[in-house]
């Protein structure tokens, strides 16, 4: 680590932190401090940075935009990337969209609408980065990122810059194939449709208000906590299992959608923590069925 932070200092690499908490870089609002924050502006900062991280062994994670994350109370040994302003873009072109990794999705989505392109409307309430929704497949309403994806700019770990098509991405229900082969996309292009744009923005409107009627949105939250299993919902599940509204710390099980778990106040990652846990074994207990956490689960223990 000592040898990577003295080239660190030699290389034009973006912002660099050190020590620094990580809570305000997440949507739950929770956890602790990073070793090392690198924010890099442009592709060829980020490629320099994973080259160095490579050469030298040091573990690093993406935050993206820090949302679908729970970061542990002690922090994320390491470094810890967060691609920059150089990385927030989206312009139209036809059909096609290209959008920057840190380009919100929710934003995206509206500005189709406008431009009366159609086929991102399931996107107007998630709370992700392009780049996120991408290594996910995020989606809703009965879509998601695999319909309308052509193509994605991918830094390997190793530093090499790489395109990936949709059959490459090896989409599945939240899953690509950069859960194995780890990597950091840094731009999309997407493909949609021609529509009616009064049409389209109703109906990105109408997901958008279920959304905000039917989820905690207002409140610190990291979406869905768990999967929905094959033919269920674990919101049900989780209802049906007397679980709604239970506290654990700041921590709550959400009173408006079972399968969000809310920071009320100054919850810790160990609150969260638990009460997924009661969350999984209770569920289990009652149904049979073993739920499979939607966020990711990063840091020290």
């Amino acid at each position: 680590m000592e040898q990577f932070l003295a080239e660190l200092n030699q290389i034009d690499a973006g912002s660099v932190s050190y020590n620094k908490p990580l809570a305000d870089f997440t949507t739950w609002k929770i956890g602790g401090p990073a070793d090392v924050l690198i924010i890099p502006e442009t592709e060829e900062q980020l490629v320099a940075v994973i080259r160095l991280l490579h050469k030298h062994g040091v573990q690093w994670t993406n935050l993206g935009r820090g949302s679908n994350l729970l970061i542990s109370d002690k922090g994320i040994r390491g470094v810890v990337l967060q691609l920059g302003e150089g990385f927030d873009y989206a312009r139209f072109d036809g059909t096609f969209v290209y959008a920057g990794a840190a380009y919100s999705l929710i934003k995206l989505s509206v500005l189709s609408a406008r431009e009366g392109l159609t086929g991102l409307e399931f996107a107007g309430g998630i709370p992700a980065s392009v780049g996120g929704a991408v290594y996910m497949n995020a989606g809703a309403h009965g879509s998601d990122v695999s319909r309308i994806f052509k193509s994605a700019d991918i830094v390997l770990e190793t530093g090499e810059l790489v395109r990936f098509n949709a059959e490459q991405m090896e989409f599945s229900y939240r899953h690509s194939c950069l859960h194995e082969q780890r990597g950091i996309v840094i731009g999309a292009v997407f493909e949609l449709g021609q529509g009616n744009r009064k049409d389209i923005t109703a109906t990105t409107t109408a997901y958008k208000q279920r959304r905000l009627l039917t989820q905690p949105l207002t409140l610190a939250c990291a979406g869905s906590v768990f999967r929905n299993p094959p033919n269920d919902f674990a919101a049900r599940l989780i209802e049906a299992s007397g679980l709604k509204g239970m506290r654990q710390g700041a921590a709550e099980i959400s009173t408006l959608h079972a399968n969000f778990i809310v920071n009320t106040g100054q919850a810790k990652a160990e609150d969260v923590l638990t009460l997924m846990s009661i969350i999984r074994s209770t569920v289990q207990q009652n149904f049979g069925i073993e739920l499979v956490a939607e966020v990711y689960v990063v840091g020290e223990r």
